[in-house]
């Protein structure tokens, strides 16, 4: 097992999916966000979808469980982009998934224009000017700030990458909620569902989902709340079920 990881590399396990993926510490380990927006999309059964903002290969990889489409991951820090090769390899998805090294502005430039039936993507939730932890690895603010990717430059992206009537689902932060449908519709992306997360019953919601139809007709739909904790701090039902698939 030692020859798939590298330095302070650990193989996880994605349990629901039954599939293991390269983590570290130092540099990535991925959030429940990313599950929960890999749940949240809707993909074809077949077809082609693109996961921007790849980082480890994480979304790829529960896509993977979820479809039988190809599914190709767009990350710009290549010690990412070689821990999600390493992990797509462990668990024999290489006819399935592939990665791309590579900005995401430049994605649709570079994999196709309209060619693709569902982008989803875990942008940088933080902007440039947020990043106040010296302490922080660079890998580690790339991923949180916008240093690189703007909400708007991934919005535009997803939106290029779609087909006529291709679905674009993000994951993101509450507060950005008018900013996103803003970029959205100013990018042909017609918001249909969103479901906002919260910690606890009677807490703030802290986390947004929210999926758009290219060129779709405008008509939102607003899905039950989802809790993630119980009062004694334990996963509710519904979260264990899809961490766990119990």
């Amino acid at each position: 097992m030692n020859e798939w990881l590298k330095g302070d590399e650990r193989l996880d396990y994605l349990l629901a999916e039954d599939l293991r993926i390269i983590q570290s510490p130092s540099v990535f380990s991925f959030s429940l966000d990313a599950v929960l927006l890999s749940r949240f999309v809707g993909v074809p059964k077949r077809g082609a979808v693109v996961d921007l903002c790849s980082g480890n290969g994480v979304i790829p990889l529960f896509l993977s469980a979820r479809t039988k489409a190809k599914i190709t991951g767009v990350e710009l820090q290549p010690r990412l982009y070689d821990m999600a090769c390493r992990s797509i390899d462990y668990n024999q998805l290489g006819d399935q998934i592939e990665m791309m090294l590579g900005d995401v502005k430049e994605a649709p430039s570079t994999l196709g224009v309209e060619k693709y039936d569902a982008v989803t993507c875990n942008p940088p939730y933080f902007s440039a000017h947020e990043l106040s932890d010296k302490n922080l690895s660079e890998h580690h603010a790339i991923a949180r700030h916008e240093l690189y990717l703007t909400l708007e430059e991934a919005i535009h992206s997803a939106s290029r990458l779609l087909k006529q009537g291709g679905k674009a689902a993000f994951v993101h932060r509450p507060g950005r909620l008018l900013d996103i449908v803003t970029a959205m519709r100013a990018n042909r992306l017609e918001p249909k569902r969103m479901q906002l997360v919260y910690p606890k019953r009677g807490k703030e919601a802290n986390t947004l989902l929210i999926e758009g139809i290219k060129d779709g007709k405008p008509d939102l739909k607003i899905l039950p709340p989802l809790y993630v904790y119980e009062e004694n701090n334990e996963y509710t039902e519904e979260i264990r079920e899809i961490l766990y698939g119990e």
